[in-house]
């Protein structure tokens, strides 16, 4: 067998595998509906449901963030976004209290200072609504100094940048810069009278207790006290709505089917519709510029809008598993969603779940069993 993990064929024993552990989630009642896609040289190998009927649709939550970043990636190749320039260069509202010195870079990284920035359904319908409440948000943090997620904050600030660089919405920029000529549906944004076929998503499960935690991770943490609003259970099941749908949360609200992040993927792997230029895909898939520590003190590896696995042993601790290459990169979702493309095997992984598990130390279990399966599947 060749040692090139290119040249080797999927093994059918290693699906079975996977899809069985996938169809676990189901069976065991830990969620309504799954779907999983893999896809390698362009094609899309494996496509499975359980729980829906099959092409159903589902919330992909945070994997909606590598939208962004790809739309924005094409911005920065026509010249038309500067990283370097501040986030207020392109929306004056948000240069209020501070942040007019909050760059681009720092919101494509997680290091802009305000990762709590409340912005609700009463205010992201219209760019209006959306440019008070920036006005109004203050810094929490030094720009540039930490990393700690920004749920959704500094992607609301990315979709409205890119709504003033090509004249329209984000969600309608994303579609034509990137989903469109990729061959792919409309992912974010979708009209209400085009939503009958999307699986709504359920809370299952409980938080741990401090005690759990502190077994788990040596800390007693009670997660009450520490989950960010905007990542709170009600707060997620707020994108059931079909009005949210419609809108299209740039960080968090895109509508897949699982085949459809898997081929995005194969997209940024092979790039067949020229889209990028090669220096600004190795910028957002390979080149790390951000290590600085997470809450759990793990560095983040993240590259300009995605994450990678990286060599340090951590890869598990970023949604990659434990069989994924360093250079493997991708974004996870809330409550178990799984997204990433490994350039070593050529695999590109879409793990899609109705379910918000609210149990985060099941998740990250869950998580690193069917990723590891997912990456480990071509013949030894």
């Amino acid at each position: 067998m060749s040692t090139d993990r290119r040249d080797r064929p999927v093994d059918p024993k290693k699906v079975d595998r996977l899809l069985a552990r996938v169809r676990r989630e189901v069976d065991e009642g830990l969620s309504p509906a799954v779907s999983i896609a893999i896809a390698r040289d362009g094609d899309v190998l494996v496509d499975a449901t359980v729980g829906a009927p099959h092409g159903s649709r589902f919330c992909g939550f945070s994997s909606t963030k590598a939208l962004v970043a790809a739309a924005t990636w094409r911005m920065i190749d026509q010249g038309e976004i500067d990283i370097d320039r501040a986030a207020a260069d392109y929306v004056p509202e948000f240069g209020t209290n501070g942040k007019d010195v909050v760059t681009v870079e720092q919101l494509l990284t997680h290091t802009g200072g305000f990762p709590w920035a409340p912005l609700g359904p009463d205010r992201w319908a219209t760019p209006e609504g959306r440019r008070e409440a920036f006005s109004r948000w203050r810094l929490t943090l030094e720009p540039g100094e930490s990393f700690v997620y920004h749920p959704t904050a500094g992607h609301w600030v990315l979709g409205e940048i890119l709504g003033v660089v090509t004249g329209g919405d984000h969600a309608s920029a994303i579609e034509e810069l990137v989903t469109a000529p990729l061959g792919l549906p409309r992912l974010l944004g979708i009209p209400v009278d085009e939503q009958d076929d999307i699986v709504d998503v359920e809370g299952v499960g409980a938080q741990p207790t401090p005690e759990e935690m502190e077994a788990a991770f040596g800390v007693k943490i009670d997660l009450a006290q520490l989950v960010p609003p905007d990542v709170a259970l009600g707060a997620l099941l707020t994108l059931n709505a079909p009005e949210a749908r419609a809108v299209g949360v740039p960080g968090g609200g895109g509508i897949f089917r699982a085949r459809d992040l898997a081929r995005f993927y194969q997209g940024l792997l092979h790039d067949p519709a020229g889209l990028w230029s090669p220096e600004v895909l190795a910028a957002g898939t390979r080149d790390v510029r951000m290590r600085l520590p997470d809450v759990w003190g793990v560095p983040a590896s993240r590259a300009l809008g995605l994450v990678v696995a990286g060599d340090d042993g951590l890869a598990d601790r970023r949604g990659f598993g434990r069989t994924a290459s360093p250079r493997a990169f991708g974004h996870n979702g809330a409550g178990g969603q799984i997204v990433f493309a490994d350039p070593d095997t050529g695999l590109s992984v879409a793990y899609l779940t109705a379910a918000l598990d609210q149990h985060m130390i099941r998740e990250g279990k869950r998580t690193i069993a069917v990723a590891s399966l997912a990456a480990d599947l071509l013949l030894d």
